[in-house]
C-alpha cells in the first residue's frame, strides 16, 4: 500500500482531503478529481465495485462535518486481496455526484439505491429512478431529517389504499 499511498499524494494532492488507516485505507477526496482518481483505483488493481453507499451528517456528534453527505465507496482488488473505502463530501445545496456507470455496472442499483434513499443525483446515470420506493413516493427516507411519522393528509397514497382495504376486509 505504500506503492498507493506515493502515488496518490504525487498524483492527487490538490483533490486529496484526507488520508488515514482504519480497518482498511480510507481515502476522502472531493468531488472534482474523483473520476480521474476512481479511474486510478481501478487501473491500479481495485477492480471489484463492492458498495456504494450515502451517508447522512445532519447534527452529527462527535466532530462537525463541513458537508452534510457523503457518498462512500467499498473497492476490492483480488490480487492484493485488499480493500480500500473512498469517500466524497457532498454539499446538501449542490446535492449530486458521479456516476460510474460507464466504469461498474453494479454501480446502476447502488447509485439508484442512494439516490432512493438519500436524494444524491448521479450525473451521467443512464435510468436513474426509484428503486426501492415507489415512484409516486415523497422524500428520501434515510435523511436524517426525514419524519418518522406524517400526518394522514400527508401520507403515501398507496398506504392510504391498503389501510382502506385491509380494514374493509376485517370488519
Amino acid at each position: 500500500m505504500e506503492e498507493l499511498y506515493k502515488e496518490i499524494n504525487e498524483r492527487f494532492s490538490k483533490f486529496l482531503l484526507k488520508l488515514e488507516e482504519k480497518d482498511c485505507p480510507v481515502i476522502t477526496v472531493k468531488r472534482e478529481g474523483f473520476l480521474d482518481f476512481i479511474e486510478f483505483l481501478k487501473d491500479f488493481g481495485f477492480k471489484h465495485l463492492i458498495d456504494l453507499c450515502g451517508v447522512d451528517y445532519l447534527n452529527y456528534k462527535p466532530e462537525k462535518k463541513e458537508e452534510r453527505f457523503e457518498v462512500v465507496y467499498h473497492l476490492y482488488n483480488f490480487e492484493k486481496r485488499a480493500l480500500i473505502r473512498v469517500k466524497v463530501p457532498i454539499p446538501e445545496s449542490d446535492c449530486w455526484q458521479y456516476s460510474l456507470t460507464f466504469l461498474w455496472e453494479t454501480s446502476n442499483w447502488f447509485e439508484r439505491e442512494c439516490w432512493d434513499m438519500f436524494g444524491i443525483k448521479f450525473k451521467g446515470h443512464p435510468d436513474l429512478r426509484r428503486l426501492l420506493m415507489p415512484e409516486d413516493w415523497e422524500g428520501f427516507p434515510l435523511r436524517k431529517d426525514y419524519p418518522l411519522y406524517l400526518e394522514e393528509d400527508k401520507e403515501w397514497k398507496g398506504y392510504k389504499e391498503l389501510k382502506r382495504k385491509t380494514k374493509g376486509e376485517h370488519s
